[in-house]
Formats: structure tokens, C-alpha cells, sequence
């Protein structure tokens, strides 16, 4: 069978209708028809090789959602049904047998969990995923908003399940983008309290309107300096280097900073920053099936969604510019029209 996609045929070059024999559908396998897939900026981290991990033709996408169209064999009888309204995230394969994947850590699979993007990702007509990582859809939730929800969404809500975020906790926002935008709304639907770092201040109104309850200036030095010692969490979103020493100083004894942004160079930290106070930092990449199935149901439940703008799959090219140039309203969707 041939699949048709859009694929860039080297590091950083525009994509082009690509078509691919596919191998026969893995026994393990769910074959997924795409309605929708999501662009992100680990996409673009992709097409450019900026992480060294690519290989062209190079077929990106990994917030997909869609439609259950083929079962392997050993894939029936799983819960899943042709026609199913289904997502794949950032992950496709994992072992499913080291002691990772058997304690429910199937992102941290020690045999290496397979990125979506390198199993032959979502911009296209049709995708491939092994059946723990296609996850249903609630019916509640609307599948044009589902696919960021399962790459940005489950970015923010894995540092949240790590610190068992409640509604006693005080976490702060770096970065009230694609993720931070998502973060804000999970924040405010565990019931915390809410403090956002924008370096936007025009933005101030409509993080609010996100649910947070407070917008701080992070270009602004005593505003940071003003936050000192509040902070259980700060999340940082952001993939550019900052002065990260006011966030340091803005936790509280205990308090840890979580970073789920890809920042390309070290970030520097004292050790007596972390000493005094009993103070950590760490990060994390994406979630467990179980933890996106959770997600989910939590989004649907409390009408959680980003915000999007969508594009046809076929001006995917204008799409990722717009990304690209920093233009797009929180998130972008494409929707599948080959």
C-alpha cells in the first residue's frame, strides 16, 4: 500500500509531496487515517536535524488526530475498533517489557521508545503506531483541538504529576506560548495558583483570560527580584538561554524548577542556589500511555483546549513559516485534505 505525505528531503528544505510503500501493518501496530495533526516546534527541530537524530526523507508530525482505519493482530481485542476517533503523540513504540514500560515509565523505555516523527510521522494521508501508544479520543473532545494536547499538553502536565500539583501549590509559567498557554489552563484546572513570566506585557490581558492569576514582566528586574521565595514550581517553557538566577531565588524552601523547554545551552546554576533552601531542578520529556489517557479525560471533563489556528495540510509549507516566524496564535493544526 502507498501512503501519501509531506516530507522535507533534507535538513531545513521546504517539504514536498512524498509517497512511500508501506511495509505490512506490524502485528502490534494501529493504522490511524490523519484528520488532524498539530505543528510543534520539536517539528521544526526535526526538519533542520538541530538534535542530530534525523534521517531523510524525513516525514514529521507527532499531534495527531484521527480515525482507527487497520489492526494488527495482535492489536485487536485491545479496546481499539476500526473507525475509533484516536491520537498519537510524540511516542509510537516502546519494548513494553523492560522494567520502565512494566512499572507504567513507557517514555523512558531503557530499549529507547521510538519517536513518532522517526516511525513515519503525521503529515500524512495515514500513520502507524503501536497499540499502547494510539489513544482514544473522549467523546467530549473535540478532535481539532485534541492534537496539541497530546505533545504540548502532556509536556506541561508530566511536571505537574511529578510534584503532585494541587490546589495548595504556587507555581509559576515561563513562557506563555504553544506550551505555557496549556500549562496556565491545567494549573487552573487543579485549582493552584497561577503566576505567569511573559516578556510580552501586551499579553498581560489575555493570560489572564488563560486563568492565571497573576502576569509578571520577566524583562523587568524587580518585579523578578519581588518574587523571591514564593515559588513550590516553576515550570520553564522556553527554549532560549535566560539569566535563570531570579527564578532560582524565587522558590520557596523545597521548591523545584522544571524545565520542559529545550534550551541548547547549559543552564548555569550555584550549587549553594539549591542548597540553600533545599532547592532542585530537573525536567522531563513526554508521558506514559496511561498518563495521556489521563490528560485527556481531565481536558474533556474541564474543557480544557488550546488556542489554534489551522491550516490546510496542503499549505503546510506556509505553515511551518508562520511557525517559524514566530507568528502563530499559541498553536497550529493542519487539517489532512490529500
Amino acid at each position: 500500500m502507498k501512503i501519501k505525505s509531506y516530507a522535507a528531503p533534507a535538513a531545513g528544505q521546504a517539504l514536498e509531496l512524498y509517497e512511500y510503500d508501506a511495509a505490512p501493518l506490524g502485528e502490534e501496530e494501529v493504522e490511524v487515517t490523519v484528520d488532524y495533526c498539530g505543528l510543534c516546534h520539536s517539528d521544526l527541530s526535526m526538519i533542520d536535524n538541530e538534535w542530530g537524530i534525523s534521517s531523510y526523507p524525513l516525514i514529521a508530525g507527532h499531534e495527531v488526530s484521527g480515525r482507527v482505519s487497520a489492526l494488527g493482530e495482535n492489536a485487536k481485542n485491545k479496546g481499539l475498533k476500526i473507525g475509533q476517533a484516536v491520537g498519537i503523540g510524540w511516542s509510537a513504540k516502546s519494548c513494553q517489557h523492560c522494567d520502565a514500560c512494566i512499572r507504567g515509565n513507557h517514555s523512558n523505555c531503557e530499549a529507547g521508545a521510538t519517536p513518532t516523527i522517526l516511525n513515519r510521522g503525521g503529515f500524512a494521508e495515514k500513520i502507524r503506531a503501536d497499540w499502547q501508544w494510539v489513544i482514544p479520543l473522549p467523546e467530549q473532545l473535540d478532535p481539532t483541538l485534541a492534537g496539541p494536547l497530546l505533545c504540548g499538553g502532556i509536556t506541561v502536565f508530566k511536571p505537574l504529576l511529578m510534584s503532585q500539583v494541587n490546589a495548595m501549590s504556587r507555581v509559576g509559567v515561563i513562557g506563555i506560548g504553544g506550551l505555557g498557554h496549556l500549562a496556565v489552563k491545567l494549573l487552573k484546572a487543579l485549582g493552584a495558583e497561577v503566576v505567569a513570566f511573559s516578556s510580552n506585557p501586551s499579553k498581560k490581558e489575555s493570560i489572564l483570560e488563560l486563568g492565571a492569576d497573576e502576569v509578571v514582566n520577566s524583562r523587568d528586574a524587580q518585579a523578578l527580584k519581588e518574587q523571591a521565595g514564593r515559588f513550590d514550581l516553576i515550570i520553564s517553557t522556553v527554549a532560549v538561554d535566560l539569566d535563570w538566577k531570579p527564578y532560582f531565588d524565587a522558590l520557596a524552601p523545597e521548591g523545584k524548577f522544571h524545565t520542559v523547554g529545550a534550551v541548547m545551552k547549559p543552564i548555569q546554576v550555584a550549587a549553594f542556589d539549591l542548597i540553600a533552601g533545599d532547592k532542585s531542578i530537573g525536567g522531563s520529556s513526554t508521558g506514559s500511555p496511561g498518563e495521556l489517557r489521563s490528560l485527556l479525560k481531565l481536558a474533556a471533563r474541564k474543557k480544557i483546549t488550546p488556542k489554534i489556528e489551522t491550516f490546510p495540510m496542503s499549505k503546510i509549507n506556509d505553515a511551518l513559516d508562520h511557525l517559524r516566524e514566530g507568528k502563530a496564535n499559541f498553536r497550529v493544526v493542519l487539517k489532512a485534505d490529500f
